[in-house]
């Protein structure tokens, strides 16, 4: 894909964020950053390795999420951004002050089918 560092451009509505995916050891997670553009408002979904949960951690696919059950999620496509940004919206989890927002990935993989 290019250069991983780059932020990537998606509008949702009237909002544009600014987003990028990046791996993080230590606790091995996969980070979806998403900055609102035009203010100081960062939304970043993070999926943690655990029981059933697999992040790439360079064995496969990077910055792809996957459940036991064999569910996919290609966190670098903007479908699936755009997917997760509409699951936290209707959750009322957009931030909306300054600052950031961190959210469990995996909740938002739970709720009802449409962002794979």
């Amino acid at each position: 894909m290019g250069n991983d560092r780059r932020l990537r451009r998606l509008t949702a509505g009237d909002t544009t964020w600014l987003w990028s995916v990046r791996h993080r050891h230590g606790d091995c997670r996969e980070i979806l950053s998403l900055h609102k553009e035009g203010a100081d408002t960062v939304l970043r979904i993070v999926f943690r390795a655990g029981a059933g949960r697999f992040v790439a951690e360079g064995a496969w696919y990077a910055g792809c999420v996957m459940t036991d059950h064999g569910d996919l999620l290609n966190l670098r496509e903007p479908r699936v951004v755009r997917g997760l940004l509409e699951v936290a919206r209707g959750h009322g989890a957009l931030p909306v002050a300054p600052g950031e927002t961190e959210l469990d990935g995996w909740l938002l993989l739970d709720a009802p089918p449409g962002i794979g």
